[in-house]
């Protein structure tokens, strides 16, 4: 991975358990979304891809905030794109998740405080989202006469149902850790000293427990069949899952540590040991 002083707008520290923590670091500006705070995290989730030290990734916030959306210092023509035309332009909170989505690597966030915008909708493709009861969410958009973004019209209902969805949309107000709780937002709600501890205790459950290519497998599939067409679809690629990973090292320690009731010592590796149909998606004939 790269060092933390490499970077302007993040930080970056793992453990000796490979939960990397990644911290937004622009507190004066409640860690304000940028084009490079983007690219930083995009570049981060790269290699977390290709690290096989690296396991669990949280994401965090420095300061009081976790992310206020979009840095909003430039004035009314913030959101002005002129330098592309429409067919051109991309996104750069939809670049950064749908870098979330192909990663390998499970990803929790810790909203330790306000998180609205893009500040909320880059954790709707992470795995888990858990809350501070300080933290406050809003999908803003509307009320500053935009439209959503962050590929979050195609994770938010998903993620909370359309009705939800519809209603904080389109509202854009600002609701409290508690209600996204309600609605399934975030799995977990804690008090604020707590929300960093808690996140750790489930990275390392996964890091300490569970063999990495299984891990990054089972996180693509419940993903890319969120949009599956049938479940004979999924029927299809777990069967190629299931004969892959039986007749692998891995199968054989887990089920030999379990017999043996000693922790396991998974030797497939993620980054160049992956399944030989992956990525399936992108095979026309699958």
């Amino acid at each position: 991975m790269s060092d933390s002083a490499a970077y302007e707008t993040i930080r970056t520290e793992r453990d000796e358990d490979g939960v990397l923590l990644v911290t937004l670091d622009r507190p004066e500006k409640l860690n304000a979304f940028t084009g490079r705070m983007m690219e930083e995290l995009i570049e981060v989730l790269r290699e977390a891809n290709l690290d096989d030290e690296t396991r669990v990734l949280i994401v965090t916030g420095a300061g009081r905030g976790f992310c206020a959306g979009a840095d909003l210092s430039s004035g009314g023509g913030t959101f002005e794109r002129g330098e592309t035309s429409i067919d051109e332009h991309r996104d750069g909170g939809g670049l950064l998740s749908l870098e979330i989505f192909r990663s390998l690597k499970p990803i929790i966030a810790a909203i330790n405080g306000p998180a609205v915008g893009v500040g909320v909708t880059m954790t709707l493709p992470m795995d888990v989202r858990i809350a501070s009861s300080a933290a406050k969410m809003g999908f803003v958009f509307a009320r500053r006469g935009i439209a959503p973004e962050a590929c979050s019209t195609f994770f938010l209902p998903r993620v909370v149902g359309i009705s939800r969805a519809s209603e904080w949309v389109m509202t854009g107000r600002v609701f409290p850790a508690s209600e996204a709780l309600e609605a399934g937002l975030v799995s977990r709600m804690v008090e604020p000293e707590a929300l960093l501890p808690t996140a750790y205790e489930l990275a390392r459950e996964i890091a300490r427990n569970t063999a990495p290519v299984s891990v990054a497998l089972a996180r693509q599939l419940l993903w890319r069949q969120l949009s599956g067409s049938s479940p004979m679809q999924a029927h299809r690629v777990e069967s190629k899952s299931l004969w892959s990973r039986g007749r692998s090292a891995d199968a054989k320690e887990g089920v030999e540590s379990f017999l043996e009731k000693r922790p396991a010592s998974f030797p497939n590796r993620v980054s160049d040991q992956m399944p030989e149909f992956f990525p399936w998606w992108e095979d026309e004939a699958f």
